[in-house]
């Protein structure tokens, strides 16, 4: 920050020569020749500066980090989605959306400063070889694994690598009176973004999806595939927190809710120039019935799914607002590794609507918008959503939308406070469910054993006591009082559900947890059937 501070005239000073740069590279419709011969004024006048600066400031200045802090700060002025990406974190980003990396496949902690297994991935390297929740990964060839040395980040260096390439394991397991040795021959492991595909009713399925990435389609499929075979005819898809991805992921999930030949969505750029995308013929669920559920966290791809079924007439909306983001970026390299996001059109949904917020107040105005939301009453009530008849549209049916900020739902389903109390939400997200849960299984994994997913679903309590106990841990490692009086049962929910992911994975989680879901309950409601 003392950075920024002092050198703060400065970089003000050159913002406005790379903005005319990078506007300057990324204008398509410039021929080559004009736009890098060494007559653009505007590009000399930017090497000059740099030049200067390198070679005659009176400090020494790192002029590559005057370069992304400035390119920052122009992003920040077009749009809330035009962002940069650094060199730094590109490999992460371009590998969470590509839905898979090359590793060993455990899901971990780092635990009293050690690595402790919650589980191993279901066929991964690591299960093939037998290791197993609860055990301690010490050293990875040779490399110690512990102490606070390490980061999260510098361990999975060390376990990752080249796929196909063997690491020997040192592994402490509770009762074994020695180390243990494994081989592990590092692959692909997934990256999922199908959180869950199990059966709701006799003919009720559900799939829940947590963003649009390349491997998001292939799970989709899979997942429904799976569903149908159980004798699924509606299928409710959740979208709730997905905060999109891939459009062309996205244009190919709606494929096969719709007929051939309907319209999914249409883009438009500055130049007018206007791309329309099309159902074809591989849809293989056209026929059955869909509910699309949506929340104010449902944001781009997922706004895209639901805002085409909508506008087609095609299966139910539920929920609340959607987030309102319907500007399209597309991915491009800046030469060094680093890479732009840069919104280059509009896309609108099949009866014209555009359901992007205004953003013309600025990005903190912009981001504020949920508490304006929760402020209004939205959230609780529909009739407080705030709407234009400017942008009221008319799908095929006759059945009224509305554009200029989200998808609203054809059946509204206010925010259970219940589930979504602020002190739940904290502990969520610190992490201190997951440690406790970690905790109690270390005690006695033995006697899980045996014990079958479904029936830990379906039969499986969490007692009294088990809460009084998480109780006692919450004020001992947050440092406060805190009781759960008022929302005992929500906590055993998620005591309950994440002992079912830690044990059991794929889903198990959200099977648990949608048992006490209001909107789940108005979906079933809504097929016709209750279980």
């Amino acid at each position: 920050m003392q950075f920024q501070k002092k050198y703060l005239p400065l970089l003000l000073g050159i913002a406005i020569a790379v903005g005319i740069f990078v506007g300057g590279k990324l204008n398509f419709t410039d021929a080559p020749d004009r736009l890098f011969s060494s007559s653009n004024s505007k590009k000399d006048k930017l090497n000059r500066l740099i030049d200067y600066i390198d070679y005659d400031y009176v400090d020494d200045v790192n002029t590559d980090s005057i370069v992304d802090v400035t390119v920052n700060g122009i992003l920040d002025n077009l749009d809330p989605h035009s962002v940069y990406i650094s060199k730094e974190d590109m490999d992460r980003v371009t590998e969470n959306m590509k839905g898979d990396f090359v590793g060993i496949g455990v899901s971990f902690y780092t635990y009293k400063d050690t690595i402790a297994v919650i589980r191993s991935i279901e066929n991964g390297p690591s299960a093939k070889v037998g290791i197993k929740g609860g055990d301690r990964i010490i050293m990875a060839d040779n490399d110690t694994l512990y102490g606070d040395r390490l980061s999260d980040g510098e361990i999975v260096k060390k376990l990752k690598g080249p796929i196909n390439t063997k690491v020997n394991l040192k592994v402490y397991r509770k009762g074994e009176p020695e180390l243990l040795s494994f081989t592990v021959k590092r692959g692909n492991i997934p990256i999922k973004s199908m959180d869950a595909a199990y059966m709701l009713t006799n003919d009720l399925g559900y799939i829940k999806l947590n963003r649009f990435a390349e491997s998001t389609y292939k799970e989709f499929k899979k997942g429904l595939d799976k569903l149908k075979g159980l004798g699924a005819t509606q299928i409710a898809l959740d979208l709730r927190e997905n905060p999109g991805g891939f459009l062309g992921i996205a244009e190919q999930i709606v494929d096969e809710f719709l007929e051939d030949d309907k319209l999914i969505l249409f883009t438009k750029n500055k130049r007018g120039n206007i791309e329309k995308s099309f159902a074809t013929s591989k849809g293989d669920f056209e026929k059955g019935n869909v509910f699309v559920l949506i929340d104010e966290n449902s944001a781009s791809a997922s706004e895209i799914v639901a805002g085409a079924l909508q506008d087609n007439d095609k299966g139910t909306i539920v929920g609340r607002r959607s987030y309102g983001k319907g500007l399209v970026q597309r991915e491009m390299d800046l030469g060094d590794g680093s890479a732009v996001r840069l919104t280059v059109s509009r896309y609108f949904t099949p009866t014209g609507r555009s359901i992007q917020r205004p953003y013309g107040n600025g990005n903190k105005a912009y981001y504020d918008d949920y508490l304006k939301r929760l402020e209004n009453g939205e959230l609780l009530d529909s009739d407080k959503i705030e709407v234009a008849d400017s942008l009221k549209f008319t799908t095929p049916k006759g059945k009224i939308v509305y554009g200029g900020g989200g998808i609203i739902p054809d059946v509204f389903v206010p925010i259970d406070k219940a589930m979504q109390n602020e002190t739940l939400t904290f502990l969520k997200r610190r992490g201190f469910i997951g440690y406790f849960v970690f905790e109690t299984l270390e005690k006695d994994r033995a006697k899980f054993t045996g014990l079958s997913r479904q029936d830990f679903i379906e039969n499986y309590t969490i007692s009294d006591d088990l809460v009084l106990e998480f109780q006692d841990y919450l004020n001992i490692r947050a440092g406060s009082k805190v009781t759960f009086v008022a929302y005992h049962d929500e906590v055993k929910q998620y005591i309950k559900a994440t002992i079912a992911d830690q044990l059991f994975g794929n889903g198990a989680f959200e099977e648990v947890i949608n048992q006490r879901d209001i909107m789940i309950d108005e979906v079933i409601k809504l097929s016709g059937a209750e279980e």
